[in-house]
């Protein structure tokens, strides 16, 4: 099966991230999206990070009755900080009769160079989406590496952090069932 792997902290999970795995589904052969949370981006700073496990609970409530979606919480078991070519090659191995596909943002793509072991990530089959200041040009990519027609996104959880803290609504910019989560137990406040 072709397994697409959407990496990240998900701080908070958004509407976003959602339509960006949903146009993956739509627009590839991909059968099953893995949302991989990460404890720990070595790329990222840990400020307003909530706690792994209700990072998780929130993206396993996001797509609670989508069978087309899996919340993962592989990296829980692995050494920080996570190495996407860590965790890759533990599905790998593990999962083998499945074939994986990075799911990257184009920023994320672009700043590839500063990902451990990056060029072993380029040999592996990579989908990408657009992401707003960081449009990659028509050019030709390699095989592996498929760029999607996806919308220009301007959705962050920088942002809705942000909201959250000022009291003000982020409704439409996360599930329904997120945002009560997030007003029930006070997160971000």
């Amino acid at each position: 099966m072709k397994i697409g792997l959407f990496f990240g902290s998900f701080n908070p999970i958004h509407t976003g991230h959602l339509i960006i795995a949903n146009t993956v589904i739509n627009e590839t052969e991909i059968a099953n999206i893995w949302f991989i949370v990460s404890p720990q981006n070595p790329l990222k700073a840990r400020v307003d990070l909530l706690d792994a496990n209700i990072r998780f609970q929130l993206v396993s409530s996001a797509i609670d009755g989508d069978d087309r979606f899996t919340a993962s919480d592989v990296e829980f078991k692995m050494p920080l900080p996570s190495y996407t070519i860590n965790t890759l090659k533990y599905l790998e191995t593990t999962y083998r009769e499945n074939e994986f596909y990075l799911i990257l943002g184009s920023d994320s793509f672009l700043n590839l160079s500063n990902w451990k072991d990056h060029l072993r990530l380029l040999e592996r089959n990579i989908i990408i989406y657009q992401r707003p200041g960081f449009l990659l040009q028509s050019k030709r990519y390699p095989v592996n590496v498929t760029v999607l027609n996806s919308p220009l996104l301007e959705i962050s959880a920088t942002e809705i952090r942000k909201l959250i803290k000022k009291d003000k609504s982020v409704r439409y910019l996360v599930p329904q069932q997120v945002m009560s989560e997030i007003e029930k137990n006070k997160y971000y406040r």
